[in-house]
């Protein structure tokens, strides 16, 4: 989630000194983007991936600090929650064997885990939702020990002045509320990457936005919270309403969410950064020592801290991106719209559409968001979360369908072209996007697949605690194996 704090107490002075330095630091970027050469080439891609620890019960295992310690491998992070890790796997290029690569590298981090993990009796969990978890063990004192999030509790749930409330509607109904943002660690995502040169970025954006709601259908893994199941990714309606810090008053006025899908097409990257500026307050005022505009004049590649700082905290579902690496500044677009899991071979596959589809969707003229209103993207999100695999969406040329018909007719050739562009071996495209294909020809995956086994366990007599812990230790079962998850058995 980011870096560490070196201080958690702000005054109003802070705030106002942090927003006058974001706009600084906006300025600055600005003019580097006509003057500055930025790191492009060939496609570079990263991945992050969530995960949950549980115990032999399954139930959620509050070790992250010691399994971390013992394990000293950096690319482990803590997360929110006691009971999350996070994966950070080094960025690579995408033609080749770079997506087969990936899949290799998280199979080899997770099994250097597993082992240390097991040494505390512990598991390794990629899921969406944990589907054990309980109001219980979302509390305050069980978030990590990071100051960070610590920090981002108190500015989130004191910028609200009241409980977060909780209110989904999916097959059954929750109503809870929480008085700290603690309930979000119960979310694991992957995350996708993807540099692009700054000419590039907003067509990459908005192509990641008009495919949103394919890929929550497809990639739909968070059926079950708090023994309830809601919407197929329940992950999205939670964490938009688990961290949303405006009070009742401010959001009648439509003041607009920090979790949030957007709400038009984009010329420029510097379109998203000021809407940062313009519509979100500063959480975590926290300032940097470096003078952007000096760095710059000297001939040096500015960080820009608090742009990246405050950007952090505006949790857009497709996320711009600035970095420096190697003194060379980039830019990238995450993708934050999918669930961890179910398996390495799921995420990537997973990845390779995403990526695919991207590249074909981002060359194309006219673009698709010519003729797919944003609205009409964000109703596809929307449906994608609530139904997964059954959902209907709507395409321009095609209207309203089921979106198994609409990637087996429409979308897998087009990402299949997408990762021509993108030098990948046809070898590994052809098997990645095959895994997309046996999910839309069963009908079948995480979620759906959770809730069909919880389902036959209630039928065999089980409670629905004691059949969400079967179903969790059949999904380790089945996870440990990599086969993908439209060919587990029922």
């Amino acid at each position: 989630m980011g870096k560490d704090l070196v201080t958690a107490v702000f005054s109003p002075h802070d705030r106002v000194a942090f927003r006058r330095k974001v706009r600084r630091c906006l300025d600055v970027l600005t003019g580097m983007l006509d003057t500055v050469p930025f790191q492009a080439g060939a496609p570079t891609a990263g991945l992050e991936i969530e995960i949950n620890l549980v115990d032999a019960d399954a139930a959620p295992a509050m070790r992250n600090a010691e399994i971390l310690a013992d394990l000293g491998d950096p690319r482990f992070q803590p997360e929110l929650g006691r009971f999350n890790l996070e994966l950070n796997v080094p960025p690579r290029g995408l033609s080749g064997d770079g997506l087969a690569d990936f899949e290799q590298d998280i199979l080899d981090a997770l099994r250097g885990a597993a082992e240390c993990a097991g040494k505390g009796e512990c598991r390794l969990v990629l899921v969406g939702m944990l589907p054990t978890l309980t109001q219980d063990h979302v509390v305050l004192a069980n978030l990590s020990d990071n100051e960070r999030f610590r920090a981002l509790d108190a500015e989130i749930a004191g910028a609200r002045g009241d409980e977060f409330h909780i209110d989904i509607r999916g097959v059954e109904r929750l109503v809870t509320s929480s008085d700290t943002i603690a309930p979000e660690a119960s979310c694991t995502s992957a995350q996708f990457h993807i540099q692009v040169a700054p000419d590039d970025f907003a067509r990459h954006w908005n192509a990641s936005q008009a495919i949103a709601g394919v890929q929550l259908a497809l990639g739909a893994n968070s059926p079950f919270l708090y023994g309830r199941q809601l919407w197929a990714e329940t992950r999205i309606p939670f964490f938009e309403q688990a961290t949303d810090a405006r009070p009742d008053e401010f959001s009648a006025q439509g003041v607009r969410p920090r979790v949030w899908f957007g709400d038009r097409w984009i010329d420029s990257i510097l379109d998203l950064y000021e809407e940062n500026l313009r519509y979100f307050p500063p959480l975590l005022p926290e300032l940097n020592a470096e003078d952007p505009v000096a760095v710059r004049d000297s001939g040096k590649i500015p960080q820009l801290y608090e742009l990246r700082l405050h950007n952090g905290t505006v949790y857009r579902w497709n996320r711009p991106v600035y970095d420096v690496s190697a003194e060379r500044p980039h830019l990238r677009v995450e993708n934050r719209v999918l669930p961890s899991g179910p398996t390495a071979a799921d995420v990537v596959a997973n990845a390779a559409l995403y990526f695919g589809l991207v590249r074909k969707l981002a060359s194309d003229d006219p673009p698709i968001w010519s003729s797919l209103g944003f609205a009409a993207a964000e109703a596809n999100f929307r449906a994608g979360a609530r139904d997964g695999i059954s959902a209907c969406l709507t395409w321009p040329g095609v209207g309203e369908v089921p979106v198994t018909t609409l990637v087996r007719e429409v979308l897998l050739p087009q990402a299949h072209a997408g990762l021509d562009l993108l030098g990948v071996c046809p070898t590994q495209r052809d098997r990645l996007l095959g895994i997309i294909e046996g999910r839309c020809r069963t009908g079948r995956n995480g979620a759906s697949w959770q809730a069909a086994a919880v389902r036959a366990a209630e039928d065999r007599g089980l409670t629905r605690a004691a059949a969400l812990r079967e179903m969790t230790q059949r999904y380790l079962d089945h996870q440990r194996t990599n086969d993908p998850v439209h060919m587990w058995p029922l």
